[in-house]
């Protein structure tokens, strides 16, 4: 059989040749959806010119540079975020999309908002993980002046400019925190509390909306100081043993920031495991095995893909929209978790 021609293809494709022409030269303007139509068309009657359409699609695909800041490496949530965020970035259709995941070893705010600026300029549209800081705001702004978006991810941020969101609601967490305490302890009593920092603007919100709970169902549970954990399994550890040596009535431990394996650990040791109630945050092999072993009661978890999805196509529209419009505020709704469910 004849090899298929220019005329061929623009009868199979319902265009004219002219028409043909121009997508296979690349000259002149031919909206998307002809260029795949005249595509799966070559493909269909086996046109020579296929790789040549295929990459002037391509070149009119809009390209997009993303840069999304975590925190340590090493840690499972930093991680499962990391590679989902990836996975995401790689399933979207019609663009190419860059993604850098960059995690952050020194977290202080002076650090963080160095690295901010030194790697974030030039982005098309930036996410971070960080805590709430005038050093961390400033340097938001700063991006914000030179035409880069921001959005805090897990945490919200602020800053004078328009800062975008995509996490959990942390005070309706908080509240579901307590709601699992109220009706999984067998008595009310001491409940010790963690949290990673009052930083995290998520932290404080947990604690606020947990607090908030029991103000209003006036329950007898009696809720003890929290205790900073600073992101720290070893100094999680260390707060859940002295919480155990000091309250040897304890019947409730709520780990609302990082370190949870930490408590864990702690808790295996002390024989502790099914006989205190203990809610933690997120779904990863460790806490999944805490579950199972029975170390933790409930779990509430961000759904990780979702997630990641919501991250990048909100970075897609903050950059489409500029820095000037509405900040882009994803509210997830969030997993639970308990033995009987995993």
């Amino acid at each position: 059989m004849a090899r298929p021609t220019i005329p061929d293809l623009a009868l199979a494709s319902g265009v004219s040749v002219s028409t043909v022409n121009r997508v296979l030269g690349g000259s002149g303007k031919v909206r998307k959806a002809t260029m795949q139509r005249v595509l799966e068309a070559a493909e269909e009657i086996g046109f020579y010119g296929v790789g040549s359409i295929q990459s002037r699609i391509s070149a009119t695909r809009p390209r997009d540079r993303f840069i999304v800041f975590l925190q340590q490496s090493g840690r499972a949530f930093y991680e499962t975020i990391g590679s989902e965020l990836k996975r995401a970035a790689q399933e979207v259709e019609g663009r190419d999309v860059s993604l850098s995941v960059r995690f952050m070893e020194d977290l202080s705010p002076d650090k963080v908002a160095e690295t901010l600026i030194a790697q974030g300029m030039g982005a098309d549209a930036v996410a971070v993980v960080a805590a709430d800081h005038p050093l961390i705001a400033d340097a938001i702004d700063r991006l914000a002046a030179e035409g880069v978006p921001v959005t805090g991810l897990v945490t919200p941020l602020n800053a004078r400019c328009n800062v975008g969101f995509v996490g959990l609601d942390a005070w309706k967490v908080g509240r579901t925190a307590g709601w699992a305490f109220d009706h999984i302890c067998r008595d009310p009593g001491k409940i010790g509390i963690l949290v990673g920092s009052h930083r995290f603007r998520n932290h404080d919100l947990n604690e606020s909306g947990f607090r908030s709970y029991f103000r209003e169902y006036g329950r007898a549970f009696t809720l003890l100081d929290p205790l900073s954990t600073f992101e720290s399994s070893r100094i999680a550890r260390e707060l859940t043993e002295e919480l155990l040596a000091e309250h040897p009535d304890l019947v409730g431990l709520y780990v609302s920031g990082g370190g949870i394996t930490g408590a864990v650990a702690a808790l295996r040791a002390a024989d502790m495991s099914g006989k205190i109630v203990v809610v933690g945050y997120d779904l990863f092999e460790a806490t999944k095995a805490a579950l199972l072993d029975q170390t933790i009661t409930f779990l509430i978890s961000h759904p990780f893909r979702r997630m990641a999805h919501d991250t990048i196509q909100g970075l897609i529209r903050s950059k489409e929209a500029g820095v000037g419009a509405p900040a882009q505020r994803v509210i997830l709704d969030f997993e639970i978790y308990t033995r009987e469910n995993i």
